[in-house]
């Protein structure tokens, strides 16, 4: 029977990532809107660990505070700094350093990589779990690969047990005909981890302290060494350099969205939809191909969004449709459409069955239930009334030179096409402009402003009402 011991993990990160040629620490590079590291940290906080322990060394200080910014757990998660990379072997003695690990307890330690954003939970649960039913010293996660590449070979007996690891750099002619590899997830016993740490050596090619040596230690120390092997080799594969991350994204962005669709979200092209891992999706939610949505962006139930629409940070309301529209930090409400190719600029806010139509721009602008502003305007910090209607042309000028200012346009005003609202104005309730007006002074409630500069006649919209 296997034993129960509690379960921690090492999350190795330490790396420079030369191959990526990047200013980014490696692990920072992002996939489907989250850091390559977080997508690992996400399948080990799904399983009943005690902590989580991460070895950080190129770019320490960015790499911590950008998983403590984002991370969102109960779990114990504790960071540790490899100051000179000497190894996989001398990052997970580092790790053991951590204050969780007083002593050599009699715990299971996994250790994995956080360049393997792929991996799945339940892999690194299977591990674990093969690891207490054969009460090894060690237990390694291996695959097969056709082309094994760099990866180290496993080599083993004549009665199928693992011996050792091999490394590509000193393998022989017949070790690198071996096409199953180490995967270098591992679950440990951590009371025999630490002495055999100690007996590892930097006699190799590299001059490193490599972990997989350990493997050896413990064998020749008598204590059992087992394996496991992933069901999907894709899971365990790491990232290195630009096309790789590539790779993975594809495979990331495939599994977000069979999920959505297995939810109730319908994607014309998955191929062509592209959702973000931060995203939230509500039931019966219809995206069109060309449609991008990325970080805290949410859409109600009965949306359609697409297609060619690209939104970021936007929350849309129920029974919207967007369309060739690009949106950042906005709010869309219920039964708004927006588009064909408008543009919602940070601080947008849109009520209910709004209308912003093609080729409009808004920026820090509230737009009150009911409005319309159909076509080829640009609203900027105004505040739009319920019901009111902006012409074709109209432009809020809101910058002086020095300061922005806002305008006001009150509930049912009529703005006609080509009006310049020079800010701070305000439009009364009601009000109309002239179309071609330019106007730089308050408009009362039912007033009328034409010309330039425009000239107002109170009370024009009573006078008028029969012609409407």
């Amino acid at each position: 029977m296997s034993q129960y011991r509690p379960l921690s993990a090492v999350v190795l990160a330490a790396g420079e990532g030369v191959r990526m040629r990047s200013a980014t620490p490696k692990v920072l590079h992002p996939l489907c809107g989250r850091p390559m590291l977080l997508h690992v940290i996400d399948a080990l906080v799904a399983l009943p660990l005690e902590r989580i322990v991460v070895v950080v060394g190129h770019g320490a200080e960015r790499v911590t505070k950008t998983l403590q910014e984002q991370i969102a757990t109960e779990m114990p998660i504790e960071f540790v700094e490899q100051r000179v990379q000497r190894g996989t072997g001398d990052a997970t003695s580092v790790a053991l350093t951590a204050s969780g690990f007083d002593g050599d307890g009699e715990d299971d330690l996994l250790v994995v990589y956080g360049d393997t954003p792929l991996i799945r939970a339940e892999t690194i649960a299977s591990l674990a779990r093969g690891h207490r039913e054969s009460d090894a010293a060690v237990t390694l996660l291996t695959a097969f690969f056709e082309d094994p590449g760099d990866l180290g070979r496993v080599v083993r007996d004549d009665d199928g047990v693992v011996d050792h690891i091999v490394e590509r750099s000193e393998a022989t002619p017949d070790e690198l005909e071996i096409n199953e590899v180490n995967t270098g997830f591992y679950c440990f016993r951590r009371g025999l981890l630490a002495p055999a740490l100690r007996r590892l050596s930097p006699e190799n090619a590299q001059g490193e302290y490599f972990l997989t040596d350990a493997l050896s230690v413990l064998k020749q120390a008598g204590h059992v060494v087992t394996s496991v092997v992933a069901a999907d080799s894709q899971e365990t594969a790491g990232v290195n350099d630009r096309a790789q991350l590539a790779a993975a994204e594809a495979v990331l962005r495939r599994r977000i969205n069979q999920r959505w669709m297995q939810e109730g979200i319908t994607m014309t092209d998955p191929e062509r939809t592209y959702v973000d891992a931060t995203v939230e999706l509500e039931p019966d939610v219809h995206l069109l191909p060309g449609t991008i949505l990325e970080g805290r962006t949410v859409v109600g139930a009965h949306s359609v969004v697409g297609p060619d629409a690209h939104l970021v940070d936007t929350i849309v309301g129920e029974g919207a449709v967007v369309r060739q529209t690009v949106a950042r930090e906005s709010e869309i409400g219920d039964e708004a459409t927006v588009g064909p190719f408008a543009h919602l600029r940070p601080g947008t806010h849109l009520a209910a069955r709004v209308r912003i139509g093609n080729f409009v721009e808004t920026k820090n602008a509230d737009i009150g239930e009911g409005a319309k502003v159909p076509h080829l305007s640009y609203v900027g910090d105004a505040d739009v009334g319920p019901g009111a209607n902006v012409g074709a042309g109209t432009i809020t000028a809101n910058y002086d030179g020095k300061k922005k200012h806002r305008t006001r346009i009150g509930k049912g005003a009529r703005i006609g096409s080509n009006t310049v609202l020079v800010a701070p104005v305000e439009v009364g309730d009601g009000a109309y402009t002239g179309a071609g007006a330019v106007v730089n002074r308050d408009v009362p409630p039912g007033a009328l402003a034409k010309g330039v500069p425009a000239k107002i006649e109170d009370g024009w919209a009573d006078e008028h009402k029969d012609d409407e």
